[in-house]
């Protein structure tokens, strides 16, 4: 289990810590919400009942407001990179619109960043749109190479 984040911005408390089944519903709308903003909402498959049905394979990190509000998300898995060896995947990191700016992304990539530290990972990778300029920013300041080598390859089973 991982620690417990407090983060104090404003006058706002975040808590960031690891999902629960409950909180899947709000994860689900929260997905949904990405999906619109990256302008492939067709995409999302994903339902309650699979969530549900396959939780013991969904890792992710919330960003929780004191009112119990669910307003960003870290989605990883661990795996395993033949170039260098046991790593974490960032699948998502997404962060409600009314709530950017505010360091909720840094908290979120942080816990996950921290997580693979204790499990002594040697990399963690993620994916970032190219026209997203924000979030490529975001990462070069977090200290993230982005390399423009790669394309995706999915394969629907």
């Amino acid at each position: 289990m991982a620690a417990l984040y407090f983060f104090k911005k404003k006058t706002m408390l975040i808590n960031i810590r690891q999902v629960v089944s409950t909180d899947f519903p709000s994860i689900l709308a929260l997905i949904k919400e990405f999906a619109i903003f990256q302008k492939t909402p067709e995409k999302v498959s994903i339902t309650l009942a699979q969530m549900e049905k396959e939780k013991d394979f969904f890792q992710c990190f919330v960003a929780e407001t004191s009112d119990k509000v669910i307003v960003g998300f870290a989605s990883f898995y661990f795996t395993y990179f033949s170039w260098s060896g046991k790593g974490i995947f960032l699948d998502d990191l997404y962060v409600t619109e009314s709530f950017r700016k505010q360091s909720i992304g840094v908290q979120l990539l942080t816990a996950v960043i921290d997580l693979g530290k204790k499990e002594q990972c040697k990399k963690l990778r993620w994916q970032v749109s190219g026209w997203n300029k924000n979030a490529i920013g975001f990462y070069e300041k977090m200290g993230a190479v982005i390399d423009d080598t790669e394309i995706n390859c999915d394969l629907c089973l």
